[in-house]
């Protein structure tokens, strides 16, 4: 089981991480970041559009924050059209994370949630605890691709380890 600790740790890091992932993307030009390189979802936009959307739904289930756009894994891949509006949504919706998981309460981790799984087509219960830890570890997990993607482009970025995270 987790606690509010780490809730608030992983959002500042998913912060942080996404952050320098937007800073290095900056650096390359919208050709770039939209060139098919191999990727389970292809190009570096494709995927952090889909590392948002799938942020987006779950925090949709877990704290009523809205919806997102997009309707399904596919349609999260161009949810965004533009750079401009991508980080614009990105880092509201790390704020929201940040704000969601400084007021979180021990018993807001208990209990299970359900949902309808339009990628297995039925419905889901779940522990909340394993929801949000599959939340922060998917994002890391396609976070470490667009990293790849990102230094086979040339960008330099920071550290990724979470102990190497500043203090805030």
């Amino acid at each position: 089981m987790i606690g509010p600790e780490y809730v608030t740790t992983m959002a500042a890091y998913n912060r942080w991480q996404n952050d320098q992932l937007l800073s290095a993307a900056d650096g390359l030009d919208d050709a770039a970041r939209r060139l098919e390189r191999g990727a389970f979802f292809g190009s570096i936009q494709a995927t952090l559009n889909h590392i948002l959307w799938a942020d987006q739904t779950w925090m949709h289930r877990l704290a009523n924050a809205p919806a997102p756009g997009a309707k399904s894994i596919a349609e999260s891949l161009t949810q965004y059209a533009t750079w401009t509006e991508f980080k614009s949504a990105r880092r509201a919706l790390d704020q929201v994370l940040i704000e969601w998981a400084s007021t979180l309460e021990p018993e807001m981790l208990v209990g299970e949630l359900q949902w309808f799984s339009g990628s297995i087509g039925h419905a889901v219960r779940t522990p909340r605890w394993l929801v949000v830890t599959h939340m922060f570890n998917h994002q890391t997990h396609h976070r470490g691709q667009v990293h790849a993607m990102l230094t086979a482009a040339g960008a330099k970025l920071g550290p990724t380890d979470l102990l190497l995270m500043p203090k805030a």
